[in-house]
């Protein structure tokens, strides 16, 4: 997995909004020595291959990045 061979953190979580529907939620950390257009192509990659859908980025003191990308949580239901 690519995040395995990079210096960024990931987590994922579930949360439902206020109609009821879920969405799923990736949180990537980025740290600053991690060069900017390495962090874009992969969340770029996440949007384009995973379907999902940048939500927020935030730069913090020091300059770490975080982003927290999301798509919705598709609930599959038996035909037989």
């Amino acid at each position: 997995m690519a995040e395995q061979t990079h210096a960024s953190a990931m987590s994922r979580y579930t949360a439902a909004d206020d109609d009821g529907r879920g969405w799923e939620y990736l949180v990537l950390t980025c740290q600053p020595r991690e060069s900017l257009a390495e962090v874009r192509r992969r969340v770029i990659d996440y949007a384009e291959y995973g379907r999902w859908e940048l939500r927020r980025s935030a730069l913090y003191t020091g300059g770490v990045r975080k982003y927290w990308l999301r798509r919705r949580v598709i609930r599959v239901r038996r035909t037989f």
